[in-house]
C-alpha cells in the first residue's frame, strides 16, 4: 500500500511523480510540434469520439458548458461596463 503512494509523490528516490513527468511531457511535446500538430491531432480526437458517442452525449456536454458559462458570467459587471465606455 505504501508503495502506491510513493508512485504519485516524490519520494527519497528522487523519483518523478506522475503529475511532474506530464508536466515536462507535455512541455517538450509543446517545443517540438507546431499549431498545425495539435491541430491535426484534436481533429483525431473529435472524430473518434464522434464515432463513439451520440446526440445525447453532445447535447449533454452543451449544457454543461452553457450553465458553466453562464455561471462564470453572471455578475461579471465591470466586464459589461467597460465595453460600454469603451463605444
Amino acid at each position: 500500500m505504501a508503495d502506491n503512494n510513493n508512485k504519485n509523490n516524490n519520494n527519497s528516490n528522487n523519483k518523478m511523480s506522475y503529475e511532474e513527468a506530464g508536466r515536462k511531457g507535455g512541455e517538450k511535446t509543446a517545443q517540438n510540434h507546431d499549431r498545425e500538430f495539435y491541430q491535426e491531432i484534436g481533429e483525431k480526437g473529435g472524430k473518434a469520439t464522434s464515432q463513439n458517442h451520440d446526440k445525447e452525449f453532445y447535447q449533454e456536454i452543451g449544457e454543461k458548458g452553457g450553465k458553466a458559462n453562464r455561471e462564470n458570467n453572471s455578475g461579471n459587471t465591470n466586464r459589461d461596463n467597460n465595453n460600454s465606455q469603451n463605444s
